[in-house]
């Protein structure tokens, strides 16, 4: 794979931080994003390779981050070929108890933050005639788990999932490739956020009877940043967590 330029929202930590690492590892150009400044800094002075390496802190529920982000990668780097649309937010909480400003956040961030983002993105992929969007979802949109009550950002990342499709479909014929990776459980930050203390403990959920690391999606990332025919997918990154299940 030639040199590209990798954008990635939500790189500070997880599995953000992950896809940037790897991505320069390759020898790519990346431009990391996070909404949290001092985080962002420390993972931009961890990394190293700035030669290569541009940051951007901001919220992608702001057009204007999207913006920057662009602007900054054909700036510093000339180009614009990969956008990985990881930040977002997830936080459990029962049907009932959901308010309209719970529900709001997660259709902010998540989902307008996807969409405006990759919609700065593609203006510019136009303009260079091809580009790669991978979006961050979840296996969760289409296999629920009793007992984690999680309607408002499930409704956000199914949104995602939906614009994927879409945008494959609409910019196809533009050599511009749009996919989803949906994670299943994965070792992150993400984790003790939402409420689970012990990650392993969930290992169970999968065939593989372990959870996920964040190596194994920024690997994935890295596949599709690199294939030119694959697009309009929504690729389970889940150990086998959606095609079955263990009896105990």
């Amino acid at each position: 794979m030639k040199q590209q330029t990798i954008i990635v929202t939500g790189a500070s930590t997880g599995i953000g931080k992950a896809i940037a690492g790897l991505f320069l590892q390759h020898g790519h150009n990346v431009v990391i994003n996070s909404a949290n400044g001092d985080n962002l800094k420390a993972t931009f002075n961890e990394l190293g390779h700035h030669d290569r390496l541009a940051m951007v802190t901001g919220s992608i529920s702001s057009p204007a981050t999207g913006k920057q982000l662009v602007d900054t990668a054909v700036e510093r780097f000339g180009a614009v070929d990969v956008l990985v649309n990881n930040a977002g937010i997830f936080e459990p909480k029962p049907f009932l108890d959901v308010d309209e400003a719970h529900l709001d956040s997660f259709l902010t961030i998540n989902l307008k933050g996807t969409y405006f983002t990759s919609q700065a993105a593609i203006r510019q992929m136009l303009k260079q005639g091809e580009g790669s969007i991978i979006n961050i979802g979840t296996v969760l949109v289409d296999h629920a788990i009793g007992g984690f009550p999680a309607t408002a950002p499930i409704s956000s990342k199914g949104g995602i999932h939906a614009l994927t499709k879409q945008l494959a479909t609409e910019f196809g014929k533009n050599n511009i490739r749009v996919n989803a990776i949906a994670p299943g459980i994965i070792r992150s930050p993400l984790q003790s956020k939402s409420g689970v203390s012990n990650a392993d403990s969930l290992a169970g959920l999968h065939l593989l009877n372990r959870i996920g690391e964040t190596q194994d999606v920024a690997e994935l990332a890295l596949y599709l940043a690199g294939s030119n025919f694959i697009t309009g997918e929504i690729i389970n990154l889940d150990g086998g967590h959606v095609s079955g299940h263990h009896i105990n």
